[in-house]
């Protein structure tokens, strides 16, 4: 009886090493989803990399959209939320808002209701900032540059203040837009976004 319980018992914790691993969702927009780069260039891909090579077994999971808004991110998230079961949930959005002059209450709103979906389905949230550029006047750069750190307090969630920090200002590492990163900047905004995450990976 005793051998049984200790085999049951061994039994229980394989099973346990072997259950699926966590997912992280990439809730973002163009900057995410490899506008103009090869599927395997996108930084996701190589964030689900770079987890093998260091021993995390989470499954990265792009939803990512061209061209969405933090409007339509949020009418979406609860279909993908129930889709994906995730544990981890990378929001980054809002760049399109800004190109559209969008007021920064309403990315507010519709960020801090995402955060709010995401927590209710029991992921935690990696909110990720943008900046716009000076041509857009000082005021409303600087609002909307607010905007992600002020939800991110309120949700007490972590922020990475700026997806393009330390290459936005060097034209060489865009595409022809202006606006998208090429491949080799790729691995720059993950090594932005790793900080942000690698916190969050214990927990899962």
């Amino acid at each position: 009886m005793l051998l049984r319980s200790i085999a049951t018992f061994f039994c229980m914790l394989l099973f346990m090493g072997t259950a699926q691993a966590a997912t992280i969702m990439v809730w973002g927009d163009s900057l995410s989803a490899g506008y103009g780069l090869q599927a395997d260039e996108a930084w996701p891909t190589l964030l689900q990399t770079r987890l093998e090579e260091k021993g995390f077994r989470h499954t990265v999971v792009n939803a990512s959209v061209s061209g969405e808004t933090s409007a339509g991110g949020r009418s979406r998230l609860p279909a993908a939320l129930e889709q994906h079961e995730p544990d981890i949930v990378i929001l980054e959005l809002g760049a399109n808002d800004g190109l559209r002059g969008l007021p920064p209450k309403l990315l507010a709103e519709n960020l801090d209701a995402m955060i709010s979906a995401a927590q209710g389905a029991g992921a935690q949230v990696l909110l990720v900032g943008m900046q716009m550029p000076p041509n857009y006047g000082p005021v409303y750069t600087r609002l909307f540059a607010q905007t992600f750190a002020t939800v991110s307090k309120a949700r007490k969630v972590p922020l990475v203040p700026f997806l393009l920090e330390g290459f936005a200002d060097q034209p060489e590492l865009f595409l022809n837009d202006g606006i998208h990163p090429t491949a080799d900047a790729q691995h720059k905004v993950l090594d932005t976004i790793w900080h942000g995450l690698k916190p969050l990976l214990g927990r899962h």
